[in-house]
């Protein structure tokens, strides 16, 4: 990747929506700061702005101080930071707002649910954008003019979307990689400690498979099987046809690296979902049912029930 010279501090602007996650904010600013701490000069500067002249409570209940992106010059690079509650944000109000600050900024960058404020003030038209795990299906399903793309984080013009927190990092890695090099790159992730092992364009994963990966790739090729099929549910022996072994082989491999079978991971995976989507969703349990591989709901229900100890009713009551 060719080191682009930089003659003066590149700006970053973080733009805070209300609930985003006090991490995404910091996978955004503090690779910043430490790459100028291992370059020994300002080569980055950034602020932190506010959609309205209103503080902006952070998932934590931490608060960002207001001070409103519209008051400000344009940056370098606009990082729009959102997390739950899209929705109900992206107003007619808030996308006046936000379009004169994401169309004067020569880079703009969707962090988590950002990818979703970008497609809905209308800039993301014939681009690839990515978002959290959790959003994907819904950024396809409202946005069918976005080619939606499950990578960790991707580029389409002067636009970048991130997954969540930990792919903001490796994007800000990049960045920092093609304005100032490897080294400089590299010096930023000895000080986190921080050792990245996939690309960009590696898929978000429901689980972590970096250790898999590594100690038994079949395994994680499995992983990323069920979670490619959790409302189509395959089989096991077709998942272990798939990852070139036998189905007592996959048994014996999950057993070691898991502590249980496939079948009962598969199924764990697709429970988790299904409690995800009972809480952060207003979706019919019948749906969800569907959603994650159940062909009833009362089936469904036992298994939730046996699972989590009540049913999804019960779940989404409380």
């Amino acid at each position: 990747m060719p080191k682009q010279p930089i003659k003066r501090p590149f700006h970053c602007r973080a733009l805070v929506m209300p609930h985003s996650n006090m991490l995404c904010l910091a996978a955004v600013l503090d690779p910043l700061r430490a790459a100028n701490r291992a370059a020994g000069a300002q080569v980055y500067t950034w602020d932190i702005a506010t959609p309205f002249d209103a503080p902006v409570e952070l998932t934590t209940g931490l608060t960002v101080p207001a001070n409103p992106a519209a008051s400000l010059p344009a940056p370098d690079m606009l990082a729009l930071i959102a997390g739950f509650n899209i929705a109900s944000q992206s107003t007619a109000e808030m996308q006046r707002r936000l379009l004169p600050a994401i169309h004067h900024a020569p880079l703009a960058c969707g962090i988590d649910g950002g990818g979703e404020i970008l497609a809905r003030c209308g800039v993301l038209h014939g681009h690839r954008a990515t978002t959290h795990w959790e959003d994907l299906e819904k950024l396809e399903t409202n946005f069918p003019d976005i080619t939606v793309v499950r990578d960790r984080f991707v580029q389409s013009g002067k636009f970048i979307t991130t997954g969540g927190a930990s792919p903001c990092i490796d994007m800000m890695l990049h960045l920092i990689q093609r304005h100032h090099g490897r080294s400089l790159a590299e010096s930023v992730m000895r000080t986190f400690l921080y050792d990245p092992v996939y690309a960009g364009s590696d898929p978000q994963s429901l689980v972590s498979v970096s250790r898999l990966q590594r100690r038994s790739p079949p395994v994680a090729r499995a992983l990323h099987l069920m979670e490619d099929h959790l409302e189509d549910p395959i089989p096991v022996s077709e998942i272990a046809r798939r990852c070139g072994l036998s189905v007592r082989r996959l048994e014996m491999l999950f057993q070691a690296e898991t502590g249980s079978g496939p079948g009962q991971t598969f199924r764990a995976l697709r429970l988790a979902e299904a409690r995800r989507l009972v809480v952060d969703t207003p979706d019919p349990l019948q749906n969800i049912a569907v959603r994650c591989g159940f062909n009833s709901l009362p089936a469904f229900s036992r298994a939730f029930r046996d699972a989590f100890g009540m049913a999804p009713s019960s779940l989404r009551k409380r």
